[in-house]
Order: structure tokens, then sequence, then C-alpha cells
């Protein structure tokens, strides 16, 4: 992780492999994606595949930072007698010199480490996934690597026997839990890193621990870190190698599911944003997301630092996250044993109280964004189906009203709370409702009100086929279309080396498509488009987004009202001229979920 806060974007000796080792891009081995003309690496729309369902439905998950610096524990005594304190960064903050670092690597021996009770910590937590450090900056692997010699197994005191990733493996898949693996691009300690001209030599290395990794655990997820531009040592990382290596690790196993780490952070790398120590105010636009948080001030184990965030807050994170369609990635960091510190155990077990009493984790699992109403001052709104979540975190006084904001026309049916038989009246008030409970909040971190909603008429499924789509060999959109076709969607990620048909370079290109949407509901939908380089959308001849200056991926919104029943004109122009190549529709509504638009609601007329 960064040693400081990040605002969200939308922004040894390394032993040599044999020449037959994997390796980056086209020298790897294993199933992959031509890249070249023609080449499109949009995998699916990770909103709705199958692929991340589960990583959209289950919201929770412990992120775990664990390696040889756990071995200090967050403390560095210095030769002169002071102490510089740090975590998982302490090698390169104290600048603890590489031999001293790795003499002190020789005695971490983890050997109380129970995968059984971590699992367990994270059940009892109502935790659905764990995502663990294989690698972190200082490039010590926690698995058996045959890479090289900087592990846990050839460069410790653990016993050579164990393999602590397979314990963990074992013990989630036995729990119903799945398991991802954190692993940091940048690395202080492998020799070819930081310098271009041996860069590629570390690549190849990297490629063979991330295969190592997929193909021997089975990972679900995988969290790249250490991407960012940086010195000391330098980062060689571009936009470029994360391109190659989420292409590679798609042809390993396709069902896997990476943030946007991998590359740049940006909005078109991976399937998920990660924004650190922060919750986005709303739901990210054109990107899932999961914020990570620490339980104090550390990600790795510091045994000074018992600045321990309350269970109380912690839920309501959790609350928040949710009811903006985000996932909540809560951290412990094991001790030089191996043990989960107490305090941390602790405040996950009255999570997992909070969620369990009164089906209030219906709030958390399976739910999203609240939609149909603004987020009040007075807590969070989720939606489940057809049901709403209002966490209060601010109950009123006797007789009065709690007021939610409706954005769109919907009506209440019910109201409960939820572990309470007490009365909730609901009364139309002004632009939306007032929910007036007739007895005391129930908990003192959240109480939950369920309101079973009718959003009105029933959505209008649609049977259309996609857009008509037209190529140019051309940025100017100008002459003859090269190819003519039904887009069943706009949906693509050609990134730097590929293009809409192989006829066509991977520069310098255009693609028009037009038809008609038609929604399923009427109401005022956000369209959005994530492209790089130009776009703009029309919607019955007006022009709604004008995005036609070139620029690097980026996200551009129009808000239009579109009516159930009509299928409303539409015309996309999309320009590539040179770099990479993106483009996305997506729309939402507060009765529509963010999706890239489906094919059934478009046609080519």
């Amino acid at each position: 992780m960064r040693r400081r806060v990040t605002a969200l974007a939308l922004l040894l000796t390394a032993t040599a492999l044999p020449l037959s080792a994997v390796g980056p891009a086209q020298s790897a081995p294993g199933p992959q994606r031509a890249a070249g003309p023609g080449t499109d690496h949009a995998a699916d729309d990770p909103f709705t595949a199958d692929r991340t369902n589960w990583f959209r439905q289950d919201r929770f998950g412990m992120f775990i930072h664990f390696g040889a610096y756990s071995n200090l524990e967050g403390e560095y005594p210095r030769p002169d007698g002071t102490v510089c304190r740090n975590a998982e960064w302490i090698k390169r903050q104290c600048k603890i010199p590489t031999a001293e670092y790795e003499r002190r690597a020789r005695s971490f021996d983890p050997a109380d480490f129970d995968a059984g009770a971590v699992v367990k910590a994270a059940k009892d937590a109502g935790m659905k996934y764990i995502v663990i450090t294989s690698k972190h900056h200082e490039g010590y692997a926690m698995w058996p690597t045959k890479v090289n010699s900087w592990n846990l197994r050839d460069h410790s005191s653990f016993d050579k026997n164990r393999d602590i990733l397979a314990e963990l493996k074992r013990a989630a898949d036995a729990a119903g839990v799945k398991l991802g693996f954190y692993y940091s691009i940048w690395d202080w300690h492998d020799p070819d890193f930081p310098d271009p001209a041996t860069f590629p030599k570390y690549e190849k290395r990297m490629y063979a621990q991330l295969k190592e990794l997929v193909d021997t655990y089975d990972p679900a997820l995988l969290w790249f870190d250490g991407e960012w531009d940086t010195e000391d040592p330098h980062n060689p990382w571009t936009a470029r190698d994360g391109e190659r290596l989420e292409a590679y690790l798609r042809g390993l196993n396709p069902d896997l599911v990476i943030n946007n780490r991998v590359g740049k952070r940006r909005v078109v790398d991976g399937d998920y944003g990660t924004p650190e120590q922060e919750i986005p105010d709303a739901p990210v636009d054109g990107q899932l997301w999961e914020s990570c948080m620490t339980l104090n001030d550390h990600w790795g184990f510091a045994r000074y630092d018992r600045n321990w965030k309350s269970g109380q807050a912690l839920v309501r994170n959790l609350l928040a996250t949710t009811s903006r369609s985000g996932n909540y990635l809560l951290n412990v960091g094991p001790d030089a044993r191996g043990r989960v510190p107490q305090p941390s155990v602790d405040r996950l077990k009255e999570m997992g109280t909070w969620l369990r009493t009164a089906g209030q984790g219906d709030a958390v699992f399976g739910a999203r964004y609240g939609g149909l109403v603004e987020e009040p001052d007075w807590g969070t709104v989720s939606r489940k189906g057809d049901t709403l979540y209002a966490a209060v975190t601010r109950w009123p006084g006797a007789g009065q009203p709690l007021h939610l904001r409706a954005r769109t026309d919907f009506a209440v049916k019910s109201a409960r709370v939820l572990g309470s038989s007490q009365r909730v009246t609901v009364t139309a008030s002004g632009d939306g409702y007032d929910l007036t409970p007739s007895g005391a909040a129930t908990n003192p971190t959240a109480t939950v009100i369920a309101l079973k909603v009718d959003p009105g008429r029933a959505a209008r499924p649609g049977d259309g086929k996609g857009l008509k789509q037209e190529v140019f060999d051309n940025a100017e959109l100008s002459g003859a279309p090269k190819v003519t076709r039904t887009d069943p969607a706009v949906n693509h990620s050609w990134k730097y080396t590929g293009s809409p048909h192989p006829s066509v370079a991977a520069d310098r290109f255009g693609v028009r498509w037009t038809g008609s949407v038609e929604p399923r509901r009427s109401e005022t939908y956000t369209l959005t488009t994530v492209s790089d380089d130009t776009v703009r959308v029309w919607i019955d001849g007006e022009l709604v987004i004008d995005s036609w200056n070139p620029h690097e991926p980026r996200v551009d919104k129009a808000r239009v009202r579109l009516e159930a029943g009509r299928r409303h004109a539409i015309r996309v122009d999309y320009a590539e001229q040179t770099g990479e190549a993106h483009m996305k529709l997506l729309w939402s509504s507060p009765n529509q979920p963010q999706e890239v638009i489906p094919s059934t609601q478009l046609r080519t007329r």
C-alpha cells in the first residue's frame, strides 16, 4: 500500500530463470489473445457479468498485510541507538540496508499463523472474501516460489514444510470464503527492477510468480499495487505494461477479478477501482469499486499502534460503501508470530454481531446504491430488489420524522424497524416521504428501517440486437466505412494494440454507432461514456456529450429524459488518434443500476 492516504483516481539477488521461463507479452506461454489489428480486450461488463457477480454481492472482505516486515513489528533500532518506526514500508522509510534487512528476515518464524483462526475471524465478522499479501514492495514472497530464494520457505526460520497460502486456501474453501492475492509490481529487492534496460528480466520473473499463484492456488481475485510513478527505487511500470499483464492473466483464468492497479489506476484498468482510506461520496462512474482501510493507522503490524477504530465506526463505513455500490476491504496485520491482534478480532466480532442481528446484514449483502432517494444526512440507504434499507445513525426525537428526498416517482407500500415491533408511519411530504417511528432506536450503531417500495410501471424488456456500427480507417470518419455491422453493445477496450477490425490499423481510426435506444422505464437517465480519446453522443438529434478534444481515458456524462415505449434516436461518434483506444457507453437511473447499455435496449433503426 502507499505510505500516505491517496485520493480516488478517475482519475537479494534474484535467482535467474532458465530461458524457458514465462515472460511478458508474446513470450508468455499459455492461452492468450492475439495482439494486433482486430483485437478487442474487453472481457465483459463487470457491472453485470457472471464473473464478477460474487464481488458485487459479497460487499465485505478481509485484507491481510503480512510479510518479512512483520518480523520487525514496526520498529527498527538504528546503530546510533535511535528507533525508527514504520510498518510495511519500514525497509525503505527507515533506510535499512539490504544486507541487514535480509539478516533480520532470516529469523522470521510465523509459526503461530493459524489459517483456520484467520478464516473464522473473517467469517465471524461477516466477511465473504480474503485478500492476503503474497508479495509486498519489499519483494519477499510469502509462498514457496521457485523463481527466487527471497521467500518465506527459503529465507526464514519458518517450517520448510508449511505453506501459509495453501493453508489459507484450504481453510477458506472449507468455510465458503473466497481467497485473493495482493501482489506488488514495485519491487525494492530485485536488482533488475529499477533500470528500464533490465526491467524485462524482472518482468519475466513477475510473470512466472503470478503464474505460480494462479496455477497453484486458484485465486478468485488478484489485487495489484505499486504501479505508480516513483523513485527510490525508480518504477518503470507503464500503461502498456499493464495492458500486457492484464491480457496475460485473463488468458490464464478468464474468471479472475482484477483491480485497477494492474495498470495505472485508471477507469479503463482492470475490473474495479481502489480508493484507499476513503469512501467516495457517490457511486463511482464507469467502474466497480472497493475501499480498502486499516483498523488502526498501519497496514502491517506495529506494536505501538493502538489507535483502533471503533466497531461502530467500522459498521457505518461498511454501510456507507454499500449504499454507494462499493465494497469494503478491511485490513488486519498479523504480528511476527503470525497472530492477528486481539483488538482486531474484537472489532471484527462487533461488526459480525451487528450484521447478524435482526437481519440487518440484508442492508449490506447483495445490496447496492439506494437510487430511488438521495442519501439523507441521518444515515445511509441501500437497496435490494423492492426493498430500501434505511440505516439510521441519528435517530429522531419522539414523534419527529426522518425525511427521504425522492429522485423519481415511487410508492412506499410498508415500513418496519428490523428487530422491533414498533410502528413506522410513512407520509408523502414535499419532495419525498417522512418516516416517523413510534419508538426508540434498537441499536446505537445503526437502526435499520426496511421499506417495501413500488417503482410503478413494470420495466419493459426490449428485444433489440444492438446498434449499427460503421468502422472507418481514419479519425475523421470520412469516406466509405471499411466495415458495417451490428454491434451488440458499445463496450470496447482496443487499448494500444487492437482495433475494431483486422483490416483497420491500431492507430487513427473512427467508429460511428447509429440506431435507437429504448429505456425500460420512463426516467431521467445518466449516460456515461468511458473513452480514449474523443467521443460525441447525440440523443434525438441533440448533442448531449461533446468530448471531441483528444484526451487520455476519461469519463463524460449527460442527463437525458428517456420515455419507455419510445425509440430515441442515438448516434455515437468515436475517433482514435494515437495511443490507446477505449469506448464504453453506460446508463443509469434511479431504477437502473449502472451498466453498459445492453443489446436488448438498442436497435439499428
